[in-house]
């Protein structure tokens, strides 16, 4: 194994490993094609901002080529979907396996942890407003924060309504989750009613063990990586990941290398590709995983 790696050699290991060594399909893409792609980047970020198409959607586009947009709007409904939404590089779709990987997060954003202070602020004061909203889910699921009536936001990008606040931080909470959307507006109702019983009935692994897990699949979507790339790709704190780092160089899964012209030390995933050319050609949002951390960019 190299110690030192070069800069073109570290390129093609981070583009090998979101996917641009793979071939495109030879017909349309199918589910086994999202489920690869999946498999290599670990997430899909979502954003509501739509100057081409919404963000999620083009990270298929640049490894997959022409695809129906169905694909992924269909994996994202009916409890038989293979992703589910969360926070994770923000707002991500998920493969439903990383459900129980991410219950730690939950659970803190219960306490109000874990969450943006002004909703955890929020959620302090309003307990009973949210406990109505859970209320009326339970109830009356899937339903839009838009369907609770006297509750109008204020406009604006975060002029949420009262109903809103609690909708978001009983998401954070895990305690409800989206059910599909209509245009880009959630609909939520109970994880229970929604997730595949077989996800559900998966352990919950500890906090320290989902960390170490998050961070493996961060490592296999960089190839090569420092470590704040590994921790930002899950938005993971420094006092929860630098041990785990650690425990994974000890079990040989991390790799210390040094990459030509980069000041901080990297990190290379055991299974790394090294693609001596990439080829692709690819349109990229400024949300795809292989450049959303700019300073890795």
């Amino acid at each position: 194994m190299k110690e030192k790696i070069s800069l073109a050699a570290a390129r093609r290991i981070a583009l090998g490993a979101q996917g641009f060594t793979d071939a495109r399909p030879a017909g349309t893409p199918d589910r086994r094609h999202l489920a690869r792609v999946l498999s290599r980047t670990g997430l899909l970020q979502i954003d509501s901002v739509s100057a081409v198409v919404r963000a999620h959607y083009m990270p298929l586009y640049s490894r997959l080529g022409p695809y129906p947009l169905a694909l992924l709007d269909n994996a994202a409904v009916t409890r038989k979907r293979t992703v589910f939404e969360y926070w994770a590089h923000e707002a991500s779709f998920l493969p439903v396996e990383t459900y129980p990987l991410m219950r730690w997060r939950m659970q803190r954003a219960e306490k109000g942890e874990e969450m943006y202070l002004g909703l955890a602020k929020w959620g302090r004061e309003r307990k009973a407003m949210i406990e109505e909203i859970y209320g009326q889910v339970a109830e009356r699921g899937p339903i839009a924060a838009s369907d609770i009536e006297g509750h109008k936001g204020n406009g604006g990008w975060w002029g949420w309504s009262e109903a809103k606040h609690a909708f978001e931080w009983l998401f954070w909470a895990g305690r409800i989750t989206t059910a599909y959307r209509r245009g880009f507006e959630r609909y939520y109702d109970l994880p229970e009613r929604v997730l595949p019983q077989a996800i559900l009935d998966l352990p919950v692994p500890s906090v320290e063990d989902a960390h170490r897990e998050l961070l493996r699949i961060s490592a296999r979507a960089h190839g090569i990586a420092t470590y704040g790339d590994l921790r930002d790709y899950f938005r993971l704190a420094p006092g929860d990941t630098r041990a785990r780092i650690e425990e994974l160089v000890e079990m040989g899964e991390l790799l210390p290398v040094k990459v030509e012209g980069w000041d901080k030390p990297a990190y290379l995933h055991k299974d790394a590709r090294f693609p001596r050319r990439i080829e692709a050609r690819a349109l990229l949002a400024p949300f795809d995983p292989v450049v959303f951390e700019r300073t890795r960019t």
